[in-house]
């Protein structure tokens, strides 16, 4: 009974990761409107009955999705994170992780632009993908009470210091910047200097 209990449960949990790499893909591929739910689950070989299962309608996939993509990327990020190194050392191993992670997961970051600047992007609260990176905005927080970092709207900091890793990981936006650790380190130390008291 146990046995074929985690067994459904595994072959659920392939389904729904199915339907969310069909989702990105198409999405990339054909845009939000032209992804219908029977397309999607055409590609995700299922039935389009099995979408309601996981999901209320093309919306809730959508968002889901979204939301799904920036917790991989948390994860990723916060794997080894260290909050007791310094602080600036802290947002380099960050600014490394995420050129690494952005640069070998290219489609979850189209889907994320896309969406970004959709009209599915104002059916996400902030907040819920913000607590993904809570780790972070505490080290950002620590670095302005400890006078080390500038003082300034939050959204200008995290502009400055995350959506330069956005553009310059992305070849379509960027084809001459080499990933390589020169640029990486070149392209961080101009960030920090901008933020940093």
């Amino acid at each position: 009974m146990i046995v074929y209990f985690r067994l459904m449960r595994m072959k659920d949990d392939e389904k729904k990761e199915a339907l969310f790499e069909a989702t990105v893909k198409l999405v990339n591929e054909i845009g939000f409107v032209s992804s219908s739910v029977s397309r999607i689950a055409k590609e995700a070989k299922v039935s389009p009955a099995t979408i309601y299962v996981y999901f209320e309608n093309k919306e809730d996939l959508i968002v889901s999705t979204y939301i799904d993509i920036k917790l991989k990327m948390s994860k990723a990020i916060l794997e080894n994170f260290d909050p007791t190194l310094p602080i600036r050392d802290i947002l380099r191993n960050v600014w490394f992780i995420m050129f690494d992670y952005i640069s070998n997961n290219l489609k979850y970051h189209k889907f994320v632009e896309q969406f970004s600047s959709s009209p599915y992007g104002t059916l996400v609260e902030k907040k819920v993908v913000e607590q993904y990176f809570d780790p972070l905005i505490n080290v950002l927080q620590r670095g302005v009470e400890q006078k080390i970092i500038k003082k300034v709207n939050f959204d200008i900091l995290s502009a400055f210091m995350w959506y330069p890793i956005t553009i310059l990981a992305n070849p379509r936006l960027c084809e001459n910047f080499e990933l390589n650790e020169e640029n990486i380190e070149t392209a961080f130390t101009l960030a920090w200097n901008a933020i940093k008291l």
